[in-house]
């Protein structure tokens, strides 16, 4: 159980790192539901077997979460031609 913990307090902490990359977003994500997954499929079952399940399903849907959340900007440029970044429309 200590190492569930550790686990997902690590996980969290990496999380709040901002990433606009979608790959990074899609990794992050998958790492915390893998995390939740295998404590409540442990939780849930009370064996192995439910927290590699629930581990699996939750890194799955993490990684889907991650990926599909990512903000995408767009460039704009101001008057003197330098590039910013802005929320597309």
């Amino acid at each position: 159980m200590n190492k569930i913990v550790i686990v997902t307090a690590t996980t969290l902490l990496l999380a709040a790192c901002q990433s606009d990359s979608q790959s990074d977003r899609a990794l992050v994500g998958g790492g915390l539901g893998a995390a939740t997954g295998a404590a409540v499929g442990a939780a849930a079952t009370g064996d192995v077997g439910g927290a590699l399940v629930g581990g699996a399903i939750g890194a799955a849907g993490g990684a889907v979460v991650g990926a599909a959340t990512t903000p995408k900007n767009c460039v704009e440029y101001d008057r003197y031609g330098r590039p910013y970044r802005v929320a597309c429309p």
